[in-house]
């Protein structure tokens, strides 16, 4: 075996250390660690759903009738009328004929990949696609191609490297999770349509958030469905709770329930989790304030970062990242940060690039203008602090030298 403990030692001292923080409370706009409340601007519950009363009593009433447990895999007896109903709900709510619930979106993207690609096909991905994009192609055996980032051009030269013979499947992000940036949809649908490749959309950031009443990306960017045959969005982020799904055609669908391991081989996520979902579901529509004020959230962040001369990311959603380069540094300023009061993600490698270790802000619907302005005015002073301190200590360093 490796000399694991040399590999962790090395881990702490280049400042890529993980450690997980304990949560005493459920997830909201603040959050309770070390018996401390926290402004949390680090949780991908947008809507603030994860804690919304009806929500709750939804899982709890479905739990008194279904139990905690579904107890086997969908195909054996796992699949409860609530799987059913928030499947044909999901489906009706984005505009395709079927939905497939998973129990992780991780799991959903491998199940997709390993149903419809083998070998003699092609995989072709955005360079910062999430990583369950990229070890779904692995899995699945197809020769992987990636493109720089959303760079539509470089996607066409991949594409004419491909045998017209075999499948392409073209997967991207709709909604970049460690940039916030959005994907050129439309581009990719004129590529994927110009080569007869099937473009694949993960939109976990982007579905409940963006277009019409939460609709996701592809209503956001007035794509129909059909454009992009295969869709996926989870159901931790936006929505509250748990799992994740695919939607398509009839066909894809039934051959996905045939075919994709993930699916076949797992446990079926908790009735009561597909039940919370269907409330989540009902109130994007009957009530999306939400939306409206996260959106005001963002332009709001966006304005005060831009004067305090924050180095943002190009982002329009609720991702809102600033680059500080350093692994080390951003873990010192996030570490600072929470010692102050909020807690803020420091994202480094390998989930981003050498030398962009960031810091990763995402807004709420229920964070105040207030709780802005504090974070922007923490983040100034302790970047600032700590980039001089890191000045000094590499001036020191040279002297000593």
């Amino acid at each position: 075996m490796r000399d694991l403990k040399k590999i962790l030692q090395k881990k702490k001292q280049q400042g890529l250390y993980r450690k997980r923080k304990i949560i005493q409370s459920p997830q909201g706009r603040e959050i309770i660690i070390n018996d401390t409340k926290i402004l949390n601007f680090c949780s991908n519950d947008y809507l603030g759903l994860a804690d919304q009363p009806e929500v709750k009593q939804s899982f709890i009433k479905a739990a008194q009738t279904f139990g905690v447990g579904s107890g086997s895999a969908h195909l054996v007896n796992g699949h409860s009328h609530s799987h059913h109903a928030l499947e044909e709900e999901l489906a009706d709510f984005c505009g395709y004929p079927r939905s497939l619930l998973f129990s992780t979106g991780y799991m959903a993207n491998l199940g997709v990949a390993q149903s419809l690609c083998s070998k003699n096909d092609t995989l072709i991905e955005d360079k910062l696609n999430h990583a369950s994009l990229l070890d779904a192609a692995s899995i699945s055996n197809a020769r992987l191609l990636r493109y720089a980032h959303k760079n539509y051009d470089n996607l066409l030269h991949k594409l004419q490297q491909c045998d017209s013979r075999n499948e392409i499947l073209i997967s991207s992000d709709s909604v970049f999770s460690m940039d916030g940036d959005e994907a050129d949809i439309k581009k990719m649908v004129a590529h994927s349509k110009a080569h007869n490749a099937c473009l694949m959309l993960d939109d976990a950031h982007g579905f409940g958030v963006l277009g019409t009443n939460g609709k996701g990306s592809l209503n956001h960017q007035n794509i129909s469905p059909q454009d992009a045959p295969i869709y996926m969005a989870t159901l931790g982020k936006a929505m509250g709770t748990a799992g994740a799904f695919i939607a398509g055609s009839e066909e894809l669908i039934e051959y996905l329930i045939q075919t994709a391991r993930t699916y076949i081989f797992t446990t079926a996520m908790p009735p009561a989790i597909a039940q919370a979902t269907r409330t989540s579901l009902k109130l994007l529509t009957n009530e999306n304030w939400r939306q409206q004020k996260l959106a005001e959230n963002i332009i709001y962040f966006k304005k005060l970062a831009v004067q305090a001369e924050l180095n943002l990311l190009p982002s329009n959603t609720a991702i809102q990242p600033i680059v500080i380069g350093d692994a080390e540094l951003a873990t010192n300023i996030s570490l600072d940060l929470l010692n102050k009061g909020f807690h803020v993600a420091a994202i480094r490698p390998p989930t981003v690039a050498v030398n962009t270790s960031r810091l990763r802000i995402t807004l709420r619907a229920d964070h105040s203008e207030g709780d802005i302005e504090k974070l922007v005015g923490a983040l100034r002073s302790i970047i600032n602090k700590n980039k001089k301190n890191a000045e000094k200590e590499n001036l020191n360093s040279r002297f000593r030298t």
